[in-house]
């Protein structure tokens, strides 16, 4: 037996075939858990045949084993079974077929569903998939609705009447799909997949009714709760009766106790919208003539007020204000006029005392000596500024005198 094979050299099919069920003999006897399907016995064979599928993914294995490990026992084995089987990997040389020949099937108990389905709601809870803040609102109206649920089931039934009562024009897209078994999860999740890409479909409504805790599983299973969250269209559960409660009410974006619940939480009533419509046109109607109303009663008590009665009150009143003022400043000036008239004739009277005038009319008179050099004359202040022969002008209130000094003489 070569070690490697080329163009040359290659392996025969018995080669690969020796190699293929060496390698898997190695793994020697294992535990694999897994659902039954396609439970194929008869009491008079010797051996039967079963698959085991992987209930979240496209996965299976034939499953070899004696008949009466089927036959003998206490609780008898059907599809969709959650069980875990004991056996050892087998590789047929001759057909090149791989199954595992097992030599125990137990079934996976209620209490270790449970157990497992709440371990994994603390995983999702702790990843966050939980959390309000990641929940899609409903739309208000939809047009569209995507369901999901089983063919011809009561769910189906519920949902699609008691929404059509509700709102006549509401449209419907359904993809049924198993609901329990082995290929449930994958065929819900296909069918969400393509509903969350028909961008009609406004909300997508998972519904089956109610079940036992292995009927329902399904929906409990990582894969769904992985797709649910990743959906763009938000998504409603309404999985089994109001003490269901698989890990898939968690996850969605509105749980519904029941599918007739979610037709009611999804499909609003038209009954109901058309009256809150009236209620609405009425109390708009009572606010409009309310206010219209009070607006009618301010604008009358603002007409009411005398400036609006007669706009040009505030001119008129102004307008004395300012004839009185300037009546008040008119005699203001005028006694200032005749204050500053006869003060100024008292000024004048006192100026015409003191002045030269008034002294020559007195009998005074002013002697001014003329020089003999043609300059201007001087007032005689002196009777040295005149020496006999000197020429005089002697001026008195009416005119002046031109004389000679005779003599002089000094005042004793």
């Amino acid at each position: 037996m070569s070690a490697s094979s080329t163009p040359e050299t290659p392996w025969p099919v018995r080669e690969v075939n020796e190699k293929v069920k060496g390698w898997v003999e190695k793994l020697g006897h294992i535990w694999v858990e897994g659902q039954l399907t396609q439970v194929n016995v008869k009491p008079s064979w010797k051996l039967s045949y079963l698959t085991l599928r992987d209930p979240e993914a496209e996965a299976s294995v034939q499953v070899t084993c004696p008949t009466s490990l089927i036959t003998q026992s206490s609780t008898p084995l059907q599809d969709g079974d959650r069980v875990v089987v004991y056996g050892k990997p087998a590789f047929y040389v001759g057909r090149g077929t791989f199954s595992l020949w097992v030599t125990d099937i137990r079934h996976v108990g209620v209490g270790e569903l449970l157990a497992r389905i709440e371990q994994l709601r603390h995983k999702l809870a702790a990843e966050g998939l939980f959390d309000a803040e990641r929940k899609k609102p409903l739309p208000i109206l939809p047009n569209t609705i995507g369901l999901i649920t089983g063919r011809g089931s009561a769910a189906e039934r519920d949902v699609l009447s008691v929404a059509q009562q509700r709102w006549p024009e509401v449209q419907f897209r359904v993809i049924n799909t198993a609901v329990q078994g082995a290929t449930a999860v994958t065929e819900v999740i296909a069918a969400l997949e393509e509903l969350d890409r028909d961008p009609a479909v406004d909300v997508i409504i998972i519904a089956r009714g109610g079940g036992s805790v292995e009927d329902l599983l399904p929906f409990s299973e990582e894969a769904l709760q992985r797709a649910v969250a990743s959906a763009t269209t938000p998504v409603v559960s309404a999985i089994g009766h109001e003490p269901d409660n698989p890990v898939l009410d968690n996850v969605a974006d509105l749980r519904a106790a029941t599918p007739t619940d979610a037709a009611k939480r999804v499909v609003p009533d038209v009954m109901a919208e058309r009256q809150l419509i009236k209620e609405l046109l009425l109390r708009s109607r009572a606010a409009l003539r309310g206010w219209v109303e009070r607006e009618r009663r301010g604008l009358e008590s603002v007409r009411s007020r005398p400036v609006l009665a007669n706009p040009f009150t505030p001119i008129e009143v102004r307008r004395e204000d300012i004839a009185q003022a300037k009546n008040t400043i008119r005699r203001d000036i005028q006694r200032l006029i005749v204050a500053l008239q006869r003060e100024t004739a008292s000024l004048r009277a006192q100026v015409s005392a003191l002045g030269p005038a008034a002294t020559l009319a007195r009998g005074y008179a002013v002697v001014q000596v003329l020089p003999r050099d043609g300059s201007e004359p001087e007032v005689v202040t002196s009777v040295a500024q005149s020496p006999p022969g000197s020429q005089l002008r002697i001026r008195v209130a009416d005119g002046s005198i031109t004389a000679a000094a005779i003599a002089t003489k000094r005042a004793d």
